[in-house]
């Protein structure tokens, strides 16, 4: 198969996969046994005022119609008004995914980089003790929901060792650097705030810890696995035989075969954080698109929650579909 047709193939997946996790969305945010005009509006409110608000969500038209009207603002980026802060949806989303995003590159830095160091570490020393210390780190990572383990880094590392913040994305007495990408590390190397930078680091450290941990553990074992099968292969042995050393036979052929399998799971890894990002931002009182996207449930604001849910579908799915086109580019065999 040519690599345009299986990009063709990707892209219509990856469109049926946007479709699909809007039509859920729709449907369960419409089963909910609730009133979301009541819950924003409250139980005392004008019946004129009711019916506006009913009219301005779409909640008076037709189910069908409804959907419609969904999949249409989904494709047209016209998602509506949030009721709860009062802003276009499309507004609050890029307001608030940026930090998300932010959150999500450190903690991929984090994951990838330590993830890879001991997958190898732990493949070259198989069964001695900085394998065993490795797999017992990937359990516990593996094991630890993100929500208790931000609890005991905030536990540890705010009140009992006051050395990282509580939450937030920067101190109080410091202001946000003029917007450009809405990541605050960015923006302020953007305006050579090195103050702003360096805080708005520090406030990453513990989110993205929690993050990176757990994907780190992932990313480790593959790695881990990956490695000790290429190293039983007979080129490994010959490559040895030759006279190359240690470390070109390990990165240059045994790792560079390993890749494959490890850029798939990182690609997975990518949209797990998205997930865990949720109960991260949560805990540490991050202000991003998952701590949005719980208030936006708990307000039953059902724009916000089509908006939000769709965006992290988006990224997950782009994610998934980057590292299948890579995998394609890098393996002619997954095309056939």
């Amino acid at each position: 198969m040519s690599f345009s047709r299986y990009l063709f193939k990707r892209l219509a997946l990856f469109f049926l996969v946007i479709f699909g996790v809007v039509t859920v969305t729709f449907i369960i945010c419409r089963m909910v046994p609730a009133d979301p005009v009541g819950a924003i509006l409250g139980e005392s409110a004008p019946q004129e005022l009711v019916e506006k608000t009913e009219r301005m969500l779409g909640l008076h038209l037709p189910l069908y119609q409804q959907y419609l009207r969904t999949l249409k603002g989904v494709a047209t980026l016209d998602l509506g008004i949030a009721l709860r802060t009062n802003n276009p949806v499309t507004t609050d989303l890029k307001k608030y995914f940026p930090a998300t995003l932010e959150l999500v590159i450190f903690a991929m830095i984090i994951a990838i980089v330590f993830g890879i160091a001991l997958g190898i570490v732990a493949a070259i020393k198989r069964n001695r003790w900085p394998d065993t210390l490795s797999r017992i780190f990937s359990l516990v990572g593996i094991s630890m929901p993100a929500f208790w383990l931000g609890l005991l880094i905030i536990l540890f590392f705010f009140y009992h060792i006051p050395l990282l913040p509580a939450g937030g994305r920067l101190a109080p007495y410091l202001s946000p650097p003029p917007t450009v990408t809405g990541m605050y590390t960015v923006d302020s190397l953007i305006a050579g705030d090195f103050q702003t930078f360096w805080n708005a680091l520090y406030h990453l450290l513990g989110p993205a810890l929690v993050l990176g941990w757990i994907q780190m553990a992932y990313i480790g074992r593959v790695t881990r696995s990956s490695m000790l099968e290429i190293l039983n292969e007979e080129y490994i042995r010959t490559a040895r035989v030759k006279g190359l050393s240690e470390g070109k036979v390990i990165f240059r052929h045994a790792f560079r075969n390993a890749a494959i399998t490890v850029i798939t799971m990182i690609g997975i890894s990518v949209g797990f954080m998205l997930e865990g990002s949720v109960l991260t931002e949560t805990v540490f009182g991050y202000p991003g698109l998952g701590r949005y996207s719980v208030n936006a449930f708990l307000a039953l604001d059902l724009n916000a929650v089509v908006g939000s849910v769709t965006l992290i579908a988006l990224c997950y799915a782009s994610s998934n579909l980057l590292v299948d086109l890579l995998y394609g580019f890098l393996d002619p065999r997954v095309r056939s």
